[in-house]
């Protein structure tokens, strides 16, 4: 067939291997999905195989549909099987219903869905302490990703404190889920693995009908899924499953590395094959993926190489602070655009999203369309917007929407009815919601309703009083620890974790107001918010990409910057004391370096504000590991054994010890500091741990991004900002290097920006 010349002679051995099982170990950017629809195509239009014996799984839509459109495009695909496992899982249920006490009709529950009956079943059976509903959601999520009823999970967690009432929540909320003739998203994987494994028929007919199978991502797989495909393919032995160990990072979602590192243990005749040419990305690139995740000893091993040249050597930088690495990439990312880049050419990647508000408030500044994914928006995130709302009450009680987001946030007992009637009140008298609250003495309800309400009304009033007498990042301090949001999220989860460090990059966002505005009240703060949120103004599709690594896995950008390169982020201090999840946060860097096809930045910062406080910060020992590779000097001896905690480094770390390399893309004399946002870190005098590398002087720039000529940017010049508005120019900095101008913006208050790249119009 002449599918075969359009594949290498890596690709073309795995298609042409047709029986028995095959384990394809595709290397990032190595061409797996053609391979596989490929390998469809030649068993249906060379060997003659009926598509509706052929099942080909994938793990999202998106890959399923492309699979498809592939696949129609090359052969016959009517009654062939392409879809993902759990949508394969719903047509087995809906064949074999009856069996399985359903009727096939059955529901399918989101998480919103399964959510709210559980907290039906919490409330059912007699309990009330949030702490313990976030205990059972925990749990409940766990056992059904492992697969076990209440009773198994019993079996194995029984010792765990509060488990007896967890197991009581769980059995009633599958009580209520087969009252309802439903199944949640986990139980379609846990009743398809049931019926085949208790009803010999149904998986004699199932694995009898797929002579051929195919799973594409299979080191995503957990068990239970490995289970069902196993048995699927009990009947021909015909498994071709292709993956990446090295790409393996969803380990905290289930997905089982051991499913492809240990293959031959399930099938033992397995013939593997490695696909190692990369079409995507720059020899130079590509070396630093290898030498990365040639640390990890978890691995099946492969080198992955390319023809298409050696391409630029990605750059490493350190800048004294979060805003300076952000203003570092907005400079490249506005540099590369005047040479003919498109916004849509970056991603700025990271490995948590609490990483994100930097980098959005440096893009705002400088008229950088972007898109967050793996996460909202940072001021679109729900505990910032429930900070805001109080504030925004204390600005103006009228603010009706305010008061209700959070008059129960965090949970005070006050319920629907108790709300209802307050706004019945408010629209019968013609008042707001919160003058509702304050007349709550003259309402319809319950002494305990009332107590309750009357506790928020004290502690609006103790907040607006306050506003008077505390700045402004002071006032929000006090507001994040007496409201109880912060200690909401002392849950022992990942997710809490996450969100009390948004909390935290929240209150420097505003120390960062405070240091800038020393004039700046409240309501300017909030209409700066305002303007930092509003996104009408996005170009269709041309935009930079901000995302976590996990979200942009299977994605490719011509420039990538892997950002927040800094221990206890990357990697994240919960994998230290585990060698399973040590490995995956490398392969996490794995996949980052792998989606750059011709640039790739690395960045850290000095020190960050994470976890209620600015701390200085070690550089992530990924980099350390990759130290030949990026041309770094030894920084000293470093210790990067566990000591506990964030702050937790043995005592030892308490200055800015981590050096400074500006690489061949330094700005302002190499210093790569802050001072657009008016700091100028670099003129202290740290000796330097590496020096950097030589450069060419290169005369300043004499126009910024919209054209003006700096020598028009003279104080008390008038000018506009396409997302400030108007505003005037009160002073400059560094006038023989980068410039910057300071600007009093009407709305926004003021803003330092380097001259050269804000988008500033004179007005006469």
């Amino acid at each position: 067939m002449e599918l075969f010349d359009e594949l290498n002679e890596e690709q073309r051995l795995p298609v042409a291997d047709t029986e028995g099982a095959v384990l394809v170990l595709a290397g990032a950017g190595s061409g797996k999905t053609r391979v596989l629809t490929a390998r469809i195509a030649h068993l249906v239009g060379d060997l003659g195989v009926s598509p509706s014996n052929i099942l080909a799984i994938t793990f999202t839509n998106k890959a399923a549909d492309e699979m498809k459109e592939r696949l129609f495009a090359m052969t016959e695909i009517g009654g062939m099987w392409v879809c993902t496992i759990h949508s394969m899982c719903v047509k087995i249920l809906r064949m074999y219903a009856a069996r399985r006490g359903l009727n096939e009709n059955f529901s399918i529950y989101s998480e919103v869905e399964r959510t709210a009956v559980i907290k039906q079943a919490f409330k059912e059976c007699g309990f009330e302490e949030e702490g313990m509903l976030k205990n059972a959601k925990y749990h409940i999520s766990n056992a059904k990703m492992l697969g076990l009823s209440p009773e198994s999970y019993a079996a194995r967690c029984g010792r765990e404190r509060g488990m007896d009432a967890v197991i009581k929540i769980y059995t009633k909320y599958n009580l209520h889920l087969k009252q309802n003739n439903a199944l949640d998203f986990d139980d379609l994987l846990t009743e398809a693995r049931d019926l085949l494994s208790e009803d010999a028929e149904a998986r004699e007919y199932l694995a009898g009908k797929f002579r051929y199978i195919h799973v594409d991502e299979f080191q995503d797989t957990n068990a239970v899924q490995f289970d069902i495909i196993k048995m699927l393919a009990s009947v021909h032995g015909n498994l071709f499953v292709v993956g990446d160990d090295d790409q393996s990072i969803y380990g905290w979602r289930g997905a089982e590395i051991a499913n492809i590192l240990h293959f031959e243990r399930s099938f033992p005749s397995v013939k593997t094959y490695k696909l190692q040419q990369n079409y995507r990305s720059t020899g130079a690139i590509l070396a630093l993926a290898n030498a990365s995740i040639g640390h990890n000893a978890m691995r099946k091993g492969k080198k992955l190489w390319t023809e298409k040249g050696e391409g630029e050597k990605p750059i490493f930088y350190e800048a004294d602070e979060e805003a300076g690495e952000a203003l570092y990439c907005a400079r490249i990312i506005s540099e590369y655009v005047r040479k003919g880049y498109r916004l849509s050419d970056f991603a700025v990647l990271m490995r948590i999203n609490a990483l994100t508000r930097s980098f959005e408030q440096e893009f705002t500044k400088y008229n950088l369309s972007y898109k967050v994914f793996g996460g909202f928006k940072f001021f679109e995130r729900k505990e910032i917007k429930d900070v805001l709302a109080y504030l925004r009450i204390v600005s103006n009680p009228f603010d009706s929407e305010a008061v209700q987001r959070v008059i129960n946030v965090p949970r005070r007992g006050i319920g629907g009815k108790t709300i209802q009637t307050l706004q019945e009140y408010a629209d019968r008298e013609e008042l707001t919601l919160y003058d509702a609250v304050l007349d709550c003495d003259a309402l319809p309800l319950t002494e305990s309703a009332k107590g309750k309400l009357k506790s928020f009304r004290d502690f609006i009033k103790e907040l607006i009083i306050r506003s008077e007498e505390l700045p402004l990042d002071k006032l929000v301090s006090y507001l994040i620890k007496t409201s109880g949001i912060y200690d909401m999220y002392f849950d022992g989860t990942d997710e809490g974790a996450a969100k009390r460090a948004n909390l935290d990059e929240f209150q420097n966002s505003v120390e960062e107001f405070v240091r800038m505005n020393e004039e700046g009240s409240l309501s300017d703060y909030l209409q700066q918010i305002t303007l930092y949120s509003d996104t009408d103004e996005m170009d269709d599709g041309d935009y930079i990409t901000l995302a976590t690594i996990h979200s942009v896995k299977g994605l490719e950008f011509r420039c990538v910057f892997l950002c927040g390169l800094e221990e206890n982020i990357m990697p994240t201090p919960r994998a230290l004391d585990d060698p399973k999840a040590f490995e995956e946060e490398r392969r996490l860097m794995y996949v980052a370096i792998t989606r750059a096809k011709e640039k790739l930045w690395l960045t850290r910062s000095r020190s960050r504000y994470l976890y209620g406080r600015r701390e200085p910060t070690m550089r992530s020992r990924f980099v350390e590991e990759l130290k030949g590779e990026l041309d770094l000097r030894d920084t000293g001896a470093r210790s990067y054994e566990r000591r506990g905690s964030y702050n937790g480094y043995n005592g030892g770390y308490n200055s800015y010890n981590g050096g400074y390399n500006g690489g061949e893309r330094s700005f302002g004399q190499g210093r790569g500091d802050r001072e657009d946002e008016g700091f100028s870190f670099g003129s202290a005098k740290k000796p330097p741990a590496f020096e950097p590398k030589p450069q060419t002087a290169k005369p300043a720039a004499t126009k910024s991004a919209s054209g003006v000529e700096l020598s028009r940017l003279t104080v008390g010049t008038k000018v506009s900002h396409p997302r400030f508005g108007r505003g005037v120019i009160t002073a400059r900095k560094n006038e023989t290097t980068n410039l910057i101008v300071t600007v009093h913006f009407e709305m926004a208050g003021n803003k330092d920006l380097a001259a050269t790249l804000a988008p500033l119009t004179v007005l006469e």
